[in-house]
């Protein structure tokens, strides 16, 4: 009797599971959740942090300056640009000297001018992953990084999206991507950095919005940029989707895995795709040079490492007119042993076209910006 009780409070617990999968599953087939659960971008630290104050940051006073970029369709971006530390030391009296400026007069601040008018200026834009603003997490510490390596030259360019942070507008797939060509256009056509000076760095989300840039620039106007480094990058939303878990811990379609026509059901409804396997695919085809470099942890619990080895395969392919074989790039790649620091391999297409795919044993998903592998990326790129 007491073994019937167990096993019917079992079969109702199971079933209301069930109903509650059910419901969240169907809940994320509308719109409205799928922004908020793709982008997450009324979660934030704005209610506390002031962006506007980088200091509360570690920043020294005026190492940072508020800027807005507008968009061709009318939404105002807030942005960050960070002056790197020797720099900023050469010419310290002038930025302490200088009253605080506002996002609206950036262009007349002392750290435009070292920006746009030092011939030797180097500008890494910087797209970051989902959820908060650009001072969210590790991402203040990451700016640090990535102008390590040229602490003289290395300026970064951290931008909000639309909806994201002090930015006006909703996110979506194509709003981003235009958010994206918004800021190059702007350090471009505004700051005058030419594109053999400029590094894209995107991060998990941020990944598919550096890849969709550079692959717009490169197809509508032959635009290519010293490099393109993608650090925990997925090769599209529906796929990253099948085995993702939030937080690592709760799945959403992989429950589902028995069932793979209920699954391509429910992915129907998705809005945005994200495919950034095919873009980078068109960006390697159409380049007549590109320096791309994947990079990913093998402890990152939230996008598995197997979509950077994906990617690599992608853009190896796309180097050759016919297409290649896995078992030809297999073949033909170089590859290094970096011990505890994970492995290195590299793609190269009559030394025009560089493929690099870096997997490191640590670092996890959001942590790993901040390291050195970042910062030897970049520095190698510019050196270039």
């Amino acid at each position: 009797m007491a073994r019937s009780i167990s096993l019917k409070q079992a079969y109702w617990f199971l079933a209301a599971c069930g109903a509650l999968y059910v419901t969240f599953i169907s809940i994320l087939c509308t719109s409205w959740a799928q922004k908020h659960a793709v982008y997450i971008h009324k979660l934030h630290t704005l209610w506390w942090h002031d962006v506007d104050k980088p200091e509360q940051f570690g920043f020294l006073k005026n190492q940072v300056q508020p800027l807005h970029i507008t968009t061709p369709d009318g939404e105002t971006l807030y942005a960050w640009h960070i002056v790197p530390i020797a720099k900023y030391m050469a010419n310290e009296d002038h930025l302490i000297n200088e009253h605080t400026t506002s996002a609206t007069r950036f262009q007349k601040s002392v750290g435009f001018d070292l920006l746009s008018k030092d011939p030797n200026s180097r500008l890494v834009i910087n797209f970051h992953g989902n959820a908060g603003t650009v001072a969210q997490g590790w991402r203040t510490d990451a700016y640090r990084s990535l102008s390590s390596g040229a602490p003289d030259k290395i300026h970064v360019l951290a931008v909000d999206y639309r909806g994201f942070g002090l930015s006006t507008g909703t996110p979506d797939e194509q709003g981003l991507i235009t958010d994206g060509i918004a800021t190059v256009r702007w350090a471009m056509d505004v700051a005058k950095i030419p594109p053999e000076r400029i590094v894209l760095v995107g991060q998990s989300l941020g990944t598919a919005v550096a890849a969709a840039v550079a692959e717009h620039f490169v197809r509508v106007s032959e635009v290519e940029f010293a490099g393109i480094v993608l650090i925990a990058a997925f090769s599209d939303l529906p796929t990253l989707l099948l085995t993702y878990s939030i937080s690592g811990l709760i799945p959403v379609f992989s429950p589902l895995r028995p069932y793979p026509r209920l699954q391509q059901f429910f992915l129907g409804f998705l809005r945005d795709r994200w495919d950034t396997a095919s873009r980078i695919t068109n960006l390697v085809r159409k380049s007549q040079r590109v320096n791309l470099h994947l990079i990913h942890s093998k402890d990152d619990f939230d996008i598995s490492w197997k979509h950077s080895e994906s990617l690599f395969y992608a853009a190896a392919n796309a180097t050759s007119p016919s297409g290649l074989s896995m078992k030809q790039i297999e073949a033909l790649k170089l590859r290094q042993d970096l011990h505890e620091g994970g492995s290195l391999e590299s793609w190269n297409s009559d030394g025009m076209k560089r493929i690099a795919k870096q997997i490191v044993r640590y670092g996890g998903h959001n942590r790993i910006t901040t390291y050195p592998c970042i910062t030897r990326t970049v520095q190698h790129i510019f050196e270039q």
